[in-house]
């Protein structure tokens, strides 16, 4: 089955991690329309398929899908027609690259930050501007995203961990790319004007659950804060 789940783009809630760490670039080989879903086989490296079987999870783009067939250099998934509405998924095309990271496997090192797969939005790169050997993207995106934000926080952009940069509206956020990531990403090849997948940190949801509740009980006090967790020690 392809993302099935209660939020968009996740394959099945709950039972997988990815670090936001993209393993390889992937490219895809073909769509297939099925009905209002689609089959996308993707071309792989082949220490990505080797990495995989049958019902195993895969972050494309940032989305968590289910691979459904396998071969030597490719996999294929099948992606639900409100995956296609809510995710980039539904723009891909025959050659298009996309960003590849299997789900964290016991042992694995934790190079980014928890993932889970499940899109939140997207979002639409407003402006590029170099920064030494660095290159900021501006983005801007719906308000209900962009307040799930802080400066130095972390995000998650077509499957790419990063850091969330200091300036903040409520529809516009910023993000600094170094040269290695522009190289081995999907990021380096987008342009102004190009939408990519946002997934925002679970911490920062959870918390922003737990306020939004409290604030319509009266406010909130640091005391409620570290009863739920959020706050330090005694």
């Amino acid at each position: 089955m392809g993302a099935q789940a209660a939020r968009p783009g996740l394959s099945r809630p709950g039972d997988v991690v990815f670090t936001g760490i993209v393993q390889a670039l992937g490219r895809v080989r073909a769509v297939h329309a099925q009905a209002q879903d689609r089959d996308l086989v993707v071309e792989c490296p082949r220490e990505i398929a080797t990495k995989l079987t049958l019902g195993a999870s895969i972050a494309i783009d940032g989305v968590c899908q289910t691979v459904t067939a396998l071969e030597a250099d490719s996999f294929t998934v099948h992606a639900i027609a409100e995956t296609l509405r809510v995710t980039t998924l539904g723009g891909l095309g025959t050659g298009t690259a996309v960003n590849l990271e299997p789900a964290l496997g016991a042992g694995d090192p934790l190079g980014g930050h928890f993932v889970q797969g499940h899109v939140d939005g997207t979002a639409v790169l407003r402006h590029k501007s170099t920064l030494g050997e660095s290159v900021e993207y501006a983005f801007e995106g719906p308000e209900e995203l962009v307040k799930q934000l802080v400066p130095k926080g972390s995000i998650t952009l077509d499957g790419v961990s990063l850091t969330v940069g200091p300036d903040l509206t409520d529809t516009r956020f910023g993000v600094y790319l170094i040269p290695h990531t522009l190289e081995v990403t999907t990021l380096g090849e987008r342009k102004v004007g190009d939408a990519v997948n946002v997934e925002t940190d679970i911490l920062g949801k959870y918390i922003l659950r737990y306020l939004s509740g409290r604030d319509a009980a009266g406010g909130i006090t640091f005391e409620d804060l570290r009863r739920a967790g959020f706050g330090g020690g005694s």
